[in-house]
């Protein structure tokens, strides 16, 4: 039974009228008549009464047009969404974060998505740190990651979004609690946090280099995957996390937050695969450009999207904790 059988029987049907169809269809009546005839004949069923002065449709024959109508209907629909795929208009873009990025940038990004590309389904995939994207990238499981440079493999374009300075998250009831600006060197007796070694964490690199440059090797207290599990860790009073700046934006329970006068930024940007010519990922990275995700090449980065041998882990005392004030500033 071919699709163009079935368009004929839904003219015929829509008119109950051969020749009225046959011109709907452009096509002359006698093959239009033999085509339902033989439809007739392969469903084994009559599917119009035919008389001199009228054609109309059998009860077999309303039953068969209600299928036949919804049928047709799908397989337009999905010409149209093919069609709307192919221009990029609709699609699924999955998208990759760093655990940090997934409180600020995801927010913004997926609003910018939504209002400008509504038919396009994003398919979210959060605390990859930035070797697991570019695998990912590369073996075509993600289009976008919002990760963090420097990238290690081949075949990767990139774009920067901002740089962000490290701050320390620390235990409500932490002796660093309150302080407002603290330096590195301050951390030297704490029990870190951190992101897993091999995990090749960028930032967990930035914090090391830190502390090397303050003179000492961060205590590994606590290796984790994902900054959320970092940030529970501190909650419970287990130890500091140094974190990049956008985890502000998701204030927990039992952590307050403070700058670090000397530590270093931490830059994110927006990558994907070099090679990858895609409709929908060049109408992503028009859409973004358009809205200034991207900052100027001249400018720097912006503060946000609209989306050898070394030394031995210092050991020793840990000073006494106190409870400050919590303010609205320290969150």
């Amino acid at each position: 039974m071919e699709l163009r059988t079935l368009r004929y029987f839904a003219a015929v049907a829509e008119t109950c009228h051969f020749g009225r169809a046959a011109e709907k269809l452009h096509m002359a009546q006698p093959p239009l008549s033999q085509a339902i005839r033989r439809l007739e004949a392969e469903l084994g069923v009559e599917l119009f009464t035919r008389t001199t002065r009228q054609v109309a449709l059998t009860g077999a024959g309303e039953v068969f047009r209600t299928d036949v109508e919804r049928i047709l209907g799908a397989v337009d629909e999905a010409v149209t969404r093919v069609g709307r795929c192919a221009s990029g208009v609709e699609g699924v873009l999955r998208l990759g974060l760093t655990g940090s990025a997934s409180y600020r940038q995801l927010p913004a990004l997926a609003r910018l998505l939504k209002h400008t590309m509504p038919q396009v389904v994003t398919e979210v995939h959060t605390d990859m740190l930035t070797p697991a994207q570019e695998t990912a990238l590369l073996e075509r499981r993600l289009d976008l990651g919002v990760l963090r440079p420097p990238l290690r493999r081949e075949g990767i374009a990139h774009r920067a979004l901002t740089d962000e300075p490290l701050l320390v998250a620390v235990p409500e009831e932490h002796w660093l609690a309150g302080a407002g600006r603290i330096r590195v060197g301050q951390l030297r007796h704490e029990d870190f946090i951190v992101y897993g070694s091999a995990l090749g964490s960028v930032v967990g690199d930035a914090v090391v280099r830190a502390c090397r440059d303050a003179g000492f090797l961060p205590h590994r207290a606590y290796e984790v995957t994902e900054t959320s599990a970092a940030l529970a860790l501190v909650a419970a009073g287990l130890g500091v996390a140094v974190l990049p700046d956008s985890v502000r934006a998701a204030p927990r329970d039992g952590v307050r937050y403070e700058e670090i006068e000397d530590a270093p930024s931490v830059p994110l940007a927006l990558a994907w695969r070099a090679d990858d010519t895609s409709p929908l990922l060049r109408r992503v990275l028009g859409v973004l450009e358009r809205n200034g995700v991207f900052p100027p090449p001249s400018a720097g980065p912006s503060p946000e999207p609209p989306t050898g041998p070394s030394p031995e882990p210092s050991a020793g005392p840990r000073p006494s904790g106190r409870t400050p004030p919590l303010s609205e500033g320290d969150l």
